[in-house]
């Protein structure tokens, strides 16, 4: 049994975007993540002008293209070798490539580290660096540490950016400690694709599909393990440039995205505007006009939060209708199972029972002991 430590932590999307002089970067994504992709997709027989569409990349530019890409340009420039690789499995062989200079000075950073323990402490603090929409939880227990995430829409393209980062933990963890590790266990928040066959590949035998949420864990014992490339001398250096890149990073961030990752810092007991305004440092009226203009609403996004909330404590906790509505700042259930209904269009009762009906399956259909 795995078990959540500390508060939930935040976590973001895989980043990308041009880096200009004295500039804030917007949300974006190692540069180094699109050409990977652009060499497997060209590598594939796609045709660069092809790929490249619809995006502001363009094959002149390649050359120069700085250390970060935009956020929109890899999500199209995903979808579209996607698209023109006609490989569903095509995120499963990206991860799999990104190794850790790849990560840019987060993976420089993770090199320098004594132990994996102190990888996945410098992970917990920048990981930003490299990832922005995502939620994990850190999670830990006396057998097992891993990764678990809030699930999120898994079409194609969902798929993809899962599948990327399952192989790209596990390439990361291997270069770290220098070794094969065939004791990961994966799970998905989606049933197994056609191509099942391509994760046992990529990833080993410890999987499950279908589950509520992702997680990414191996045995505890890995933590200790000290790392062949540790360089104690280099490990404040690179800390440093991680801490400078994720405040550019931060103060780009748009506001919604700021809201959100508070309101879930507050599970169950969320300020009032104003008080998250403070908190980002704007005054009330500045918040609601910067919101505005990025089409949303604190009322919208407090709301996609408890729905995120309830969710959660319907799939895996024992405690009633009344007990979550209450806990999310309803003082009525039935005003609870209206907003749930508004905010999900299932009702608190589908999820539940769906929810219990997956935890049967999985007492019957347990992963192998290791």
């Amino acid at each position: 049994m795995l078990l959540c430590v500390g508060n939930r932590t935040q976590a973001g999307v895989l980043i990308i975007g041009h880096l200009w002089p004295n500039q804030h970067m917007s949300r974006s994504t190692p540069a180094q993540y699109a050409l990977i992709l652009i060499d497997l997709a060209v590598s594939r027989g796609v045709s660069l002008p092809e790929l490249l569409e619809e995006t502001s990349l363009t094959a002149d530019t390649l050359d120069q293209l700085g250390t970060r890409v935009a956020e929109d340009d890899f999500r199209k420039l995903s979808f579209n070798a996607l698209r023109l690789t006609d490989d569903p499995s095509l995120g499963l062989c990206l991860g799999e490539r990104l190794n850790l200079s790849a990560h840019a000075v987060l993976g420089q950073a993770f090199m320098t580290c004594r132990t994996l323990r102190e990888v996945i402490q410098l992970f917990e603090r920048y990981y930003r660096v490299v990832m922005q929409d995502l939620e994990p939880e850190f999670i830990e227990s006396d057998e097992e540490f891993g990764f678990r995430f809030q699930p999120m829409d898994y079409g194609p393209e969902g798929r993809f950016g899962a599948e990327c980062i399952a192989a790209a933990m596990r390439n990361t963890l291997q270069a770290l400690l220098g070794e094969t590790i065939d004791s990961i266990r994966y799970e998905f928040a989606y049933a197994e694709p056609e191509y099942g066959q391509v994760y046992q590949e990529k990833l080993g035998q410890d999987l499950k599909f279908s589950r509520p949420y992702a997680a990414i864990s191996f045995p505890s014992e890995l933590l200790h393990r000290e790392l062949p490339s540790s360089n104690p001398a280099l490990r404040t250096l690179y800390e440093a440039e991680c801490a400078r890149l994720l405040a550019d990073l931060e103060d780009a961030l748009e506001v919604r995205v700021q809201t959100r990752r508070l309101l879930r810092k507050f599970e169950g007991h969320y300020p009032k505007m104003p008080q998250i305004a403070a908190m980002i440092n704007l005054s009330s009226r500045t918040y609601r006009r910067r919101l505005a203009d990025e089409n949303t609403s604190y009322q919208e996004i407090l709301d996609e939060v408890r729905a995120e909330h309830a969710t959660q404590y319907l799939k895996e906790s024992g405690m009633s209708i009344a007990g979550i509505a209450h806990r999310l700042g309803f003082s009525d259930p039935s005003n609870f199972r209206r907003a749930y209904h508004r905010w999900t269009g299932r009702s608190p009762g589908e999820v539940r029972r769906a929810a219990t009906v997956d935890a049967d399956e999985f007492a019957l259909n347990p992963l192998p002991n290791r």
